[in-house]
């Protein structure tokens, strides 16, 4: 029997009796703590004034280390981390499982997913989202599942669409995160929310004046393929528009769901990117309009610099585009390959806390950090709201901005989430502050320090925990000086330690990665 499993069946039987005294969510908290979601006794941290290594590649390949995971990584090394994470399924993800898969409008049809409301629908595809990001093991699968999201991004305030995303999440973005870039965008091409979102329901040719809908084969070279500057005409969208008429979507028995209709497409001879699309294709345009635009050299460099932005740095390295895109074109599109490639780089690790980190990066980071206990109500999800990384609300077809510039102005909303986390203020979300202290060493015996500014605390063995490195003298100072301040204040111990740590979420460089 897997070891989860027997963990999982143990507890039940331990805890059977006061289940109808436990909530849902408070059994399933207690039962994934036993399955290795708690927080060890003992944690080790990084040092040198360098970032770990280890640490760097779980803040960029990861959502940053849970409790535990440098360590880990550490003692496995970091490439056979890497190797472990490209391969998703060979990795336990039951203790994720029990938070996560109980949202059952993720795993609707499309048609079913229209008899609930969309406040239902919102909700649970936000938590599921959320909670697969704190949660899972399957951590790089799931920052390529927020790559992917944004380069497809989908609207769900759109027409249909809050009924129709669950499934493209399931099945386009999931299915193939780790996939074959080919693979993703056909899937995505006759995705329903796809059709919703970029008008190609529209998209038909009834009669002979019918002119076709432009609309989702121009996002499709432009963003998902070829990139603005990929070097394809006005003519080729319109061509691509011709391939990609008569894919339509049922409003009756099944509905929601794709099927193409002959007498609504433009069956003639197309010419895309230089290339020739016979005539009496029917349904075979949009496949032969997939390969075209997934094979051109112009879509390996699109994809290359979007996953180096990603992955390495804001200014993207042309070398290492150029090696990413190279690999993209030997390997057929093979996502996997072009993350080794990028993961392995002299770029990828000389990159070391360069990147600010988005408002869901930076949410996630802080709540792995802590090892918090949520299920993803409203309160918290509220925060990445307010911050402007809603998941699914971005209203542009370009997804959410990997810049800097853009999230700036998030700064003072993520000062208050850091202190309202860690002084246990974020409604249904809990942290063990003092267990997480003990564990890296930075609270001591309080009766040893009676008197100390330090209270119990050893202020620099949290910057080595958070930063990924050893503090400055800027950063020592700066915790010094407010410790300092407190000597004649009337803070309790519970405040004056969550003070401390909403303080190093809040510095700086917790900020980046």
């Amino acid at each position: 029997m897997n070891p989860a499993r027997r963990t999982l069946l143990k507890i039940l039987g331990l805890t059977g009796a006061t289940l109808p005294l436990m909530g849902c969510e408070r059994l399933i908290s207690n039962v994934t703590q036993q399955m290795g979601q708690a927080i060890p006794s003992s944690l080790s941290l990084a040092d040198g004034l360098q970032i770990d290594p280890a640490f760097h590649l779980l803040s960029r390949a990861a959502y940053g280390p849970w409790p535990g995971d440098l360590d880990r990584v550490r003692t496995m090394g970091v490439d056979k981390w890497i190797e472990e994470q490209l391969a998703p399924d060979g990795i336990d993800d039951t203790a994720c499982n029990l938070r996560a898969r109980r949202f059952e409008t993720i795993w609707h049809e499309p048609g079913t997913c229209y008899e609930y409301k969309k406040p239902v629908l919102r909700e649970e595809i936000t938590r599921h989202t959320l909670l697969r990001a704190v949660y899972s093991r399957r951590q790089l699968f799931e920052v390529m599942v927020g790559f992917w999201t944004d380069h497809l991004n989908i609207d769900l305030e759109k027409g249909d669409c809050i009924y129709l995303k669950p499934s493209d999440d399931r099945l386009v973005i999931r299915a193939h995160a780790l996939g074959r870039f080919r693979d993703l965008i056909r899937a995505s091409a006759t995705s329903p929310a796809i059709l919703v979102y970029l008008d190609g329901k529209e998209n038909k040719k009834g009669n002979p004046s019918d002119v076709p809908n432009e609309n989702y084969a121009r996002e499709l070279l432009e963003l998902h393929t070829l990139g603005v500057d990929g070097g394809y005409s006005q003519l080729d969208v319109f061509e691509a528009a011709r391939c990609l008429t008569g894919w339509r979507l049922r409003t009756g028995w099944r509905k929601g769901t794709v099927y193409f209709d002959p007498s609504l497409h433009d069956d003639g001879e197309k010419h895309v990117l230089g290339q020739l699309i016979p005539a009496g294709g029917g349904a075979a345009d949009l496949d032969r309009l997939v390969d075209i635009a997934c094979h051109h050299p112009s879509t390996a460099r699109h994809i290359a610099t979007k996953l180096v932005r990603r992955f390495v740095s804001e200014d993207v390295t042309e070398s290492l585009v150029t090696r990413v895109a190279e690999v993209f074109t030997a390997t057929d599109g093979d996502i996997k390959s072009q993350l080794r490639t990028i993961l392995a780089s002299e770029e990828f690790n000389a990159a070391k806390g360069l990147k600010f980190k988005r408002p869901f990066q930076y949410i996630v980071t802080s709540l792995r950090a802590l090892g918090a206990d949520t299920h993803a109500h409203q309160p918290l999800i509220e925060y990445l709201q307010r911050m402007g990384q809603g998941p699914f609300q971005h209203p542009t077809p370009d997804g959410y901005p990997d810049r800097a510039a853009p999230w700036l102005g998030t700064l003072l909303w993520r000062w208050n989430f850091a202190f309202a986390l860690a002084s246990g203020r974020v409604p249904t979300v809990s942290v063990a502050l003092d267990q997480l202290g003990e564990a890296i060493g930075a609270i001591g015996a309080i009766e040893a320090n009676a008197g100390n500014a330090n209270n119990g605390l050893q202020p620099a063995r949290l910057i080595p925990y958070f930063f990924g490195r050893a503090g400055s003298a800027t950063e020592l100072s700066a915790l010094d000086d407010y410790l300092q301040a407190q000597l004649d204040s009337d803070l309790g111990d519970a405040n004056h330690r969550a003070e401390l740590f909403a303080l190093v979420l809040a510095s700086p460089a917790f900020q980046r990665c």
